[in-house]
């Protein structure tokens, strides 16, 4: 079976320049796999504000990925992705939360909104390192693409926050351990 070789930028000649492109392909393939992930995520949550989150973030992050593509264009280079294994374990996480809580319980929720708060991190992480990165080589169109991303992964996770103080916490605290539990 042969391996395809991943791109890189159209003249690259920095380990810089090779550190980015690696960090853009590995992002892309956060984005195009978290779509599925928070489709997941929308289907299992309870509370209607959450699934009303994750449906908009579902939203925005197939404009974060038309972002990323133009990102590719910008610096000559055909659309790649590279599989991340951190992203992927978190991702793994959040099926877990899936598997290991009560269908239709605010504990579900609590778990969801902590495992969708663990991707928004990484991804601010990097998406900050990026635009950094971008304007460091003079790639200040790039940076400021990705910089609109970065702010929104912020108000996704503000907004997590936010529903999980609403009220989803409070009744997950409230939650009785056991078969004959009332929800």
């Amino acid at each position: 079976m042969a391996t395809q070789t991943a791109p890189t930028i159209a003249g690259t000649e920095t380990k810089l320049e090779d550190f980015f492109v690696t960090m853009l392909q590995e992002i892309y393939w956060c984005e195009t796999h978290l779509v599925n992930v928070l489709d997941s995520m929308e289907q299992a949550a309870t509370s209607l504000k959450l699934k009303q989150a994750f449906t908009k973030h579902k939203e925005e992050t197939a404009k974060q990925i038309e972002r990323l593509e133009q990102a590719f264009q910008l610096i000559n280079m055909d659309v790649y992705a590279e599989r991340s294994a951190g992203l992927q374990g978190i991702f793994d996480e959040g099926w877990q939360v899936i598997d290991e809580t009560e269908e239709g319980s605010a504990q579900r929720d609590v778990a969801l909104i902590i495992a969708a708060q663990k991707i928004e991190h990484y991804e601010m992480a990097c998406y900050g390192s990026l635009v950094t990165l971008a304007k460091t080589m003079g790639k200040n169109d790039v940076a400021d693409i990705l910089a609109q991303t970065l702010n929104e992964e912020k108000k996704t996770d503000a907004a997590l926050t936010k529903i999980a103080e609403a009220n989803i916490n409070q009744k997950a605290s409230k939650e009785k351990i056991g078969k004959d539990q009332e929800n």
